[in-house]
This record gives C-alpha cells, sequence and structure tokens, in this order.
C-alpha cells in the first residue's frame, strides 16, 4: 500500500516516534518505510526498517509521556517530499522541544527522514 506524503508525515510523527508499544511502531514502520529507508538527525544516521523502529523506540523511552502536536498542515513538493513542523512535552505543560521533520518519498513510502531540532520554540499563546 502507497500513502500520500501529508499522511506519511503525521503517520511517523504519530504512530512511530510517538507510540510507546514496540510492536505497534513495528507494523507501522513496515507499512510506511521503503525497505532501505534511512532515518538521519544530530545524534546519528540509523538504516533499514529494523534499526529505524529500533531508534524510535529508544527516542521514545526518553520522554515517553510527551505528546508530539503538528504546528500547521505538512507542506508536500511535487508528491515527491514533505515536511512538517511540530512541538514536544509532556501534556498540558510548555513544549520541551520543537523539530520539523523532512522526507523523501518513493512509491507511497518513505526513502529518507531527516529531523532538524528547532533552536525557538514557537511563543506560548
Amino acid at each position: 500500500m502507497s500513502y500520500d506524503i501529508a499522511t506519511l508525515l503525521i503517520r511517523n510523527l504519530h504512530d512511530v516516534f510517538g507510540e510507546g508499544d514496540d510492536a505497534r511502531r513495528r507494523t507501522v514502520v513496515d507499512e510506511i518505510f521503503t525497505d532501505d529507508a534511512m532515518f538521519c538527525e544530530p545524534n546519528g544516521i540509523y538504516r533499514g526498517r529494523e534499526e529505524i523502529a529500533r531508534i524510535a523506540g529508544v527516542i521514545r523511552a526518553t520522554h515517553p509521556s510527551f505528546r508530539y502536536t503538528i504546528l500547521r498542515a505538512p507542506e508536500v513538493l511535487h508528491d515527491q517530499a514533505g515536511r512538517v513542523q511540530w512541538v514536544s512535552g509532556a501534556p498540558g505543560a510548555p513544549p520541551a522541544y520543537a523539530g520539523t521533520d523532512f522526507i523523501v518519498a518513493r512509491n507511497g513510502k518513505i526513502a529518507a527522514i531527516y529531523l532538524f531540532f528547532d533552536e525557538q520554540l514557537p511563543a506560548s499563546s
């Protein structure tokens, strides 16, 4: 099955990096990532579905109560790439950090994802 870019961005954020259950996370990784997918973030580069599922679990374990909130609708370029900006933190508390995910898709699945942490948090309203 293939997915549109916006769906891939949202599912990656909530159902992979926001998922606390390893089995559910792995099922989604298998659904939305190519076999040879790559995840690049400030602390490393991870290749393949197994490594992506593993590191997503490691990252999730560092802040199990945090929730991701999308700041604006995902942006899509030519149905090939996209980005989404988000914040994360404990429910009811100000965001602890912010980031932007960029993906490159192939055949409706994530082939590469790049995570950039944003230096400035959005202003509280």
